[in-house]
């Protein structure tokens, strides 16, 4: 019982930075050059954590077969809801607004729902190998919490402004936000629960699952935000979140 209460305690903090970011998003003014930046200092965070956290934890669990099969899965499952809700305007969901911008439910009727469920399939995979960590009775991972709470702040905060300039309420904002930080605690929760009990190798396929989820996530709805009012500093910035990542996961 202590371990599925830490698991979703760490799965809606990690899940809380996407509500810091919507605050900053709409109190405060951000050129759109800062917006990139700390977008791509986020994907450089999540890409380590993928690379040395995830699918390096799938590998030592279950071997390579595991750890490449469900990476595969966990992206094509991504890709695969991800194309759905992009027919429904939800494509454009982590963008500020500057080149390319968010629909309103005027352009796109529905696509108010589509955003909200694009927010919920970016965030459940990061919560739920939170969970995972706690399986075993280990501890969980700082370096997956940390890194997620990183990136959900600009994720929170870019995609906030441009709902706020595609015309929707301060409440919806924060509703959806609200929202996929209760959904964050309960996958940590379920990912805990339900995975738990399985083998070494199904625990390895479930963590690739997520890490393939989540490099999908990184190069579909992130670096294209990043790069969208890309300047000379971008890949030095990236490169950057990368380096802290793994230097936190190294001590």
């Amino acid at each position: 019982m202590i371990a599925l209460i830490e698991a979703g305690a760490w799965g809606l903090l990690a899940g809380s930075a996407l509500l810091l970011g919507a605050v900053l998003g709409i109190v405060l003014r951000f050129p759109h050059w800062l917006i990139a930046s700390v977008m791509a200092f986020g994907a450089g965070v999540l890409l380590s954590a993928v690379s040395f956290e995830l699918v390096g934890e799938a590998y030592k669990r279950g071997g390579l077969a595991p750890a490449a099969i469900g990476t595969v899965l966990g992206a094509v499952a991504y890709t695969v809801g991800n194309m759905a809700l992009a027919r429904r305007g939800a494509r454009h969901r982590k963008r500020s607004g500057h080149r390319q911008s968010q629909p309103s439910e005027a352009q796109a009727s529905g696509s108010g729902m589509a955003l909200a469920l694009g927010a919920l399939l970016d965030g459940i995979p990061e919560s739920a190998v939170i969970g995972v960590s706690l399986v075993d009775g280990g501890a969980v991972s700082m370096v997956t919490v940390a890194a997620v709470f990183i990136s959900n702040v600009p994720e929170g905060l870019s995609s906030s402004v441009g709902m706020r300039k595609a015309g929707r309420s301060k409440s919806y904002v924060f509703g959806v936000w609200e929202a996929i930080a209760g959904a964050s605690t309960l996958s940590a929760v379920l990912g805990y629960a339900v995975v738990g009990g399985f083998s070494p190798s199904v625990i390895a396929a479930v963590t690739a699952v997520a890490a393939g989820a989540i490099l999908a996530m990184v190069a579909d709805t992130m670096i294209p935000e990043a790069f969208d009012d890309a300047h000379l500093a971008i890949g030095l910035i990236t490169t950057c979140g990368f380096l802290l990542s793994f230097s936190l996961s190294h001590l």
